[in-house]
């Protein structure tokens, strides 16, 4: 992505603010603050951020950053509109805020004009209750959504990008089967998968990798350990997905491990569930296409799963967008209303999870096309 791409963004976003009378918006989430600006795709930790942007109306944007990262702001920003906040970063930046809007009618403690977006999600109380100090909290709105809204079509470059890392994955999911073998335990393989990934592009996971054997199969969020060791006939479910080029992938598939020994007591419910996830896939991802609310996307595999009468082994969301992040909107699930978008690129990953054996998830990524969808 070039200069230009991120500028771009940020002429959308403007449009919005100006929609909702937003003078100046402080983007505080790290993959919001990235996709407008280029800057910094992650916090160096959950309880510490590598700097904020500040996206003003009047197009005179601001990166905030520390002097750790000074450098690094200076390769992709005009270094007169480079804050660099010492301690009291809500203050400092609250400071800036309040002379930049210091000529507005209505700022300095009014309503109305010259109001302030703030990404409430993604602050803590404190710099909240310093930041509003510092500005006036009558001028403070919540904008929570507003980049998120923007991030959920993607454009050219990103679906080049998320391809990209689709492929990826498929050729993981391809690999696979070589390690996973009888005696290997869960964290072994998940480490394997680690490093394919890496040595084949990837500049980190997406997230965790799932690698669940047996009964493990049937909790979605599932640590692999290395004290569970795959038995010559076994189940295992995989859910992982690598950073390529800025964008996640994320795949699910369960694999049945079978050395030709005894048949074991849960192959009959595995294949059976294994056939009844897929169809409820397929008939899902059928109905996938411009126009359709996510809600009546969730209820097409629910309602396959009631008439199997398997409906309350389906414990979650039958998917999720992604992007930068691993979640993202739109959520596919049974409150979300809202119609998919040309662009838009959700998993449809429905599961069935049965505590005594295991269970099965199948995960796609499907992107939402002019007409209809198209698995990627």
């Amino acid at each position: 992505m070039n200069k230009l791409h991120y500028e771009q963004r940020r002429e959308r976003l403007r449009k919005v603010m100006r929609q909702k009378g937003i003078s100046a918006l402080l983007v505080s989430h790290a993959a919001n603050r990235f996709y407008l600006s280029g800057f910094e795709l992650h916090d160096p930790q959950c309880n510490e951020s590598a700097g904020r942007l500040v996206v003003m109306a009047d197009g005179k944007d601001w990166i905030c950053t520390d002097a750790r990262y000074r450098d690094a702001a200076r390769r992709l920003w005009d270094e007169e509109r480079i804050l660099l906040y010492g301690a009291d970063s809500a203050g400092d930046i609250g400071k800036l805020l309040t002379g930049l809007l210091a000529g507005q009618t209505g700022f300095s403690g009014g309503e109305g004009a010259g109001r302030i977006g703030f990404e409430a999600e993604s602050v803590t109380l404190t710099f909240y209750e310093r930041f509003a100090d510092a500005v006036g909290a009558g001028n403070l709105s919540r904008a929570d959504g507003m980049v998120e809204t923007l991030r959920q079509i993607k454009d050219a470059d990103e679906i080049r990008c998320m391809e990209a890392s689709c492929r990826l994955n498929h050729q993981l999911m391809e690999w696979l089967p070589a390690v996973l073998l009888p005696g290997r335990d869960e964290a072994a393989i998940a480490w394997d998968i680690e490093k394919f990934f890496r040595e084949h592009g990837a500049s980190e996971l997406a997230f965790t990798s799932i690698v669940g054997r047996s009964q493990n199969a049937a909790l979605p969020h599932y640590l692999p350990s290395t004290t569970e060791i795959l038995d010559t006939e076994d189940l295992v479910l995989v859910d992982v997905g690598a950073r390529l080029q800025g964008y996640c992938s994320d795949q699910t598939r369960t694999f049945r491990i079978s050395t030709g020994g005894a048949r074991p007591a849960w192959a009959d419910a595995f294949q059976r569930t294994l056939d009844t996830v897929r169809e409820a896939q397929a008939r899902a991802i059928a109905a996938i296409r411009p126009g359709v609310a996510a809600c009546d996307v969730y209820q097409v595999a629910r309602r396959y799963f009631e008439e199997q009468g398997v409906a309350t082994a389906f414990t979650h969301s039958l998917g999720h967008g992604v992007g930068l992040e691993t979640h993202e909107g739109p959520s596919l699930n049974s409150r979300n209303t809202a119609p998919l978008q040309p662009g838009m690129v959700v998993t449809v990953e429905p599961g069935l999870y049965y505590p005594e054996w295991g269970g099965v998830r199948w995960e796609y990524m499907v992107l939402v096309t002019e007409d209809g969808c198209r698995t990627l």
